[in-house]
């Protein structure tokens, strides 16, 4: 197990549970619905890139072990930015709606992050 990426995931998904309820108790009233769907959607991928991140961790001996920190890697940047981006973008929305372009950055993190985690277990089986 990587004790450093096992952590990281548990702040992770544990934030997201904070940001969940958050969103639904403090800012359900503040925020337009679709405003509240931007910050949900950040607040779902970034639970379910930290228990993707949580498993790479428990199972990281296993993988090919360049690929798994790429993946982690990958996992994490793509939450700061994608997740972050939505959250930033739906509270401050009118404002700044340059914060928008960082989104797909963050998308692509996570793609490269899935793709990394195939080479990682594909590489683990030539070993």
């Amino acid at each position: 197990m990587h004790k450093k990426f096992a952590k990281l995931a548990i702040c992770l998904c544990g934030l997201s549970v904070i940001l969940g309820a958050f969103a639904a108790h403090a800012l359900k009233s503040k925020l337009s619905d679709h405003a509240l769907s931007v910050f949900e959607t950040g607040v779902r991928y970034q639970f379910y890139h930290g228990l993707a991140l949580l498993v790479v961790a428990f199972y990281f001996e296993k993988l090919h072990q360049v690929w798994a920190i790429r993946t982690c890697n990958f996992f994490v940047c793509g939450v700061i930015l994608f997740s972050g981006s939505l959250y930033l973008l739906s509270l401050v929305m009118p404002f700044y709606s340059v914060i928008g372009m960082i989104t797909p950055i963050g998308g692509l993190c996570f793609i490269l992050g899935w793709a990394s985690l195939l080479f990682a277990i594909k590489n683990s089986e030539n070993n």
